[in-house]
């Protein structure tokens, strides 16, 4: 499953009034994913100097893909 799938469809079971138009739940669902990405990029250690900063980058990059649908989440459908 992609980031964007899990997110539309976890909007589209909320409870958030959207207006019934197609590509509501793309419109809401963008701006979250941007926010998402910057805050997990925020994250991201300039130079993997320690073992720690090695695995934290391993970390932020394989969120990074997820946030971009570039690979499918770990979770079942």
């Amino acid at each position: 499953m992609k980031f964007s799938t899990l997110l539309i469809e976890s909007i589209r079971q909320s409870e958030i009034p959207l207006r019934f138009e197609p590509g509501a739940e793309e419109a809401v669902a963008t701006p979250v994913t941007e926010m998402l990405k910057a805050w997990v990029a925020a994250h991201l250690p300039e130079a993997a100097s320690s073992e720690f900063d090695f695995g934290q980058k391993v970390l932020v990059v394989r969120l990074l893909e997820e946030l971009s649908d570039e690979v499918d989440l770990a979770v079942e459908e």
